[in-house]
């Protein structure tokens, strides 16, 4: 860890931080639930384009257990803390924000949370019910916590972004929320905590996902319909008897209905083994690109 990476722990510690800088310094901040890989890095390196060399980046590290729904093993969940140190102090960063859930959350059940609305249960909200009424809460939390003027988001988990986004407008939140698009392997697969979790054989399984977005890309471009590219990716996960599909869905970018023509959005979320993974990619529909 380099001298100019802090960390601290409390409420405390993070107003005293922030009371060091000087007035006006542009602060933004990222973040995590630890585990932090290269895709964690580059929202890092894209929050320093932004605010410059002179603006402040923080770092939180925080697993948040109201997250994780019924099933979910939260003590199972990926944790490396000296790494991510390690991690923020290479890219830079200028804080780590590690709370404990008590200085997080003060009440063990708080009476008051945030309601993701109807969006919040549909495809991982209906596979996870629960789930992110948890994440914008906490997310709400950090924010109001550390109350930088921007936030990093990659668009791998694309639900949470746009749900995200729409906390921040519905609450008019003074931040804004910058979308970093999904980070790959050289393979293609998405960069996630979760690739942890894969054996090699189903690590080479997993590469079924990218390879159904390039498919759902290419149905669109030769211009088929949202149900063309729906049919054309279900039909090639079905091939993949080691892989079990959630969903394949074609939205507009909001995760409303799919446009006749013009961008939209295609999700897969898949089972491989006992770990589930969530890919999407931007698309246009009826070859009008």
């Amino acid at each position: 860890m380099t001298a100019e990476t802090r960390v601290v722990t409390s409420r405390s510690g993070l107003r005293g931080a922030y009371s060091d800088l000087p007035r006006g310094t542009r602060r933004a901040v990222v973040l995590t639930m630890g585990g932090l890989h290269s895709g964690h890095a580059h929202l890092i390196r894209e929050a320093r384009a932004r605010v410059g060399r002179s603006g402040h980046i923080t770092v939180t590290v925080f697993v948040n257990p109201t997250q994780f729904v019924a099933g979910e093993d939260l003590d199972r969940y990926l944790r490396s803390f000296e790494a991510d140190i390690d991690v923020c102090a290479r890219e830079s960063a200028d804080l780590v924000f590690a709370p404990s859930v008590e200085t997080v959350y003060r009440d063990a059940h708080p009476s008051t949370t945030v309601d993701p609305g109807p969006l919040g249960t549909l495809l991982e909200g209906a596979v996870r019910p629960g789930h992110f009424r948890g994440m914008l809460t906490v997310v709400c939390k950090l924010l109001t916590l550390t109350g930088a003027g921007l936030t990093f988001f990659g668009e791998k988990d694309y639900q949470q972004l746009v749900l995200v986004r729409r906390m921040v407008r519905d609450l008019d939140m003074p931040v804004e929320v910058v979308a970093v698009p999904t980070v790959r392997a050289d393979d293609g697969l998405a960069l996630s905590s979760r690739n942890a979790y894969l054996a090699d054989t189903e690590r080479r399984t997993a590469l079924v996902v990218p390879r159904a977005l390039e498919i759902g890309v290419a149905t669109a471009r030769d211009g088929g319909s949202a149900r063309d590219v729906v049919s054309a990716v279900q039909t090639y996960l079905d091939e993949e008897t080691h892989v079990i599909t959630d969903y394949a869905v074609v939205t507009d970018p909001e995760l409303g209905a799919p446009p006749e023509h013009g961008e939209a959005r295609l999700l897969i979320a898949v089972r491989i083994g006992t770990t589930r993974l969530l890919d999407n990619t931007r698309l246009v529909l009826g070859g009008a690109e």
